[in-house]
């Protein structure tokens, strides 16, 4: 089966068109705006899925090129009720999958049609039989975090991952949005926004896939807290002054590397840091691991800071309220009496 090619690769100059040394630059321009569309994590995880699902027709004798509608419904399927000891997906699952498909065939210059009904009335059936509540990982509240923090070592690489957890709080960031940050503005190709220090606090300008959009992270009141403190501290010792704000750091723990982290380490310091600090010790080890996630502190700040609604939603960078609230594990539901307030 063909591999998915890069989007770069379908970007080209018309056959009728003879090509010269300024179309060519041309070309590979496109070609770099092109390969920026999508974020390299949705890119990796489409591209798994369209092998996923090659592989499920090469056992099925199939070929998935030309798109057929009628062949992904029957795929659709046997994600939702596979045969056999294969594990059914969760309806999120599939349609991330659908989405991966789509995604595929349009690299390939063809078009899936998801309205089809081989597909739309399948998916329909399977979202009214099998669709459940998303789960959700646990909120991180204040103390969870102080007691995170004091896991950490005060080397390099507990002065970056203490930095990580407190911005991240505070930021209420996702885990891309935290290892993509540079130290400022235009140091990279590939990061995701940049910080800017100031004498109140932090400012931190992310390109979102809505635009551009400003996050103010403000001083604590405790400097074992406090995230700009935190910050300061990594950039300072770690000599960051210039690329990729949050970096690898050498055997040793001595010295900053060059390289960015990827957003997995953000999951994984969250999760190793929640289970050294015995959080959830009711629950065995696996499943206390698997309640702790980047959307953890994203979570704990919705769920902690008693503010106005309206600050909580710009920090999250939601576009409506419903969506804050989902992030709202533990706040009390009924703090608007609509019954009593009617005069009931």
């Amino acid at each position: 089966m063909p591999d998915t090619p890069r989007i770069p690769a379908q970007i080209a100059l018309p056959t009728h068109v003879a090509g010269s040394g300024r179309l060519d630059r041309l070309v590979d321009t496109a070609r770099g705006y092109a390969d920026h569309a999508i974020a390299e994590n949705t890119r990796r995880a489409y591209t798994r899925d369209w092998a996923a699902f090659a592989r499920w027709c090469r056992l099925k004798g199939a070929d998935p090129l030309p798109p057929s509608p009628e062949l992904v419904g029957l795929y659709v399927t046997d994600l939702a009720a596979p045969s056999g000891t294969a594990r059914a997906l969760s309806v999120a699952s599939i349609e991330r999958r659908l989405a991966g498909l789509s995604w595929g065939y349009a690299q390939r210059g063809m078009r899936l049609d998801r309205r089809d009904r081989h597909i739309a009335s399948v998916l329909a059936g399977i979202r009214r039989r099998h669709a459940r509540p998303p789960a959700q990982k646990e909120a991180i509240g204040p103390d969870d975090l102080r007691a995170m923090l004091a896991t950490l070592g005060h080397d390099l690489r507990g002065l970056r991952d203490r930095a990580m957890l407190l911005v991240g709080f505070a930021g209420a960031l996702r885990r891309s949005e935290l290892v993509g940050l540079d130290r400022a503005k235009d140091d990279t190709i590939d990061g995701s926004g940049w910080v800017e220090i100031l004498e109140a606090g932090a400012l931190v300008t992310l390109r979102g896939k809505t635009g551009w959009r400003e996050i103010e992270i403000a001083r604590g009141s405790s400097a074992a807290t406090c995230p700009v403190q935190a910050l300061e501290r990594w950039m300072d010792f770690a000599k960051i002054d210039v690329g990729p704000l949050f970096t690898a750091v050498s055997r040793d723990g001595c010295r900053a590397l060059d390289r960015r982290l990827n957003d997995r380490h953000v999951a994984r310091l969250v999760q190793r840091t929640a289970l050294a600090a015995g959080l959830r010790p009711e629950l065995p080890e696996g499943e206390r691991r698997a309640l702790f996630a980047g959307h953890s502190l994203r979570a704990g700040l919705a769920t902690s800071a008693e503010i106005d609604e309206r600050h909580v939603q710009k920090q999250l960078g939601h576009a409506s309220a419903d969506m804050t609230r989902r992030y709202q594990r533990s706040r009390d539901r009924f703090r608007f009496n609509l019954t009593k307030a009617a005069g009931l």
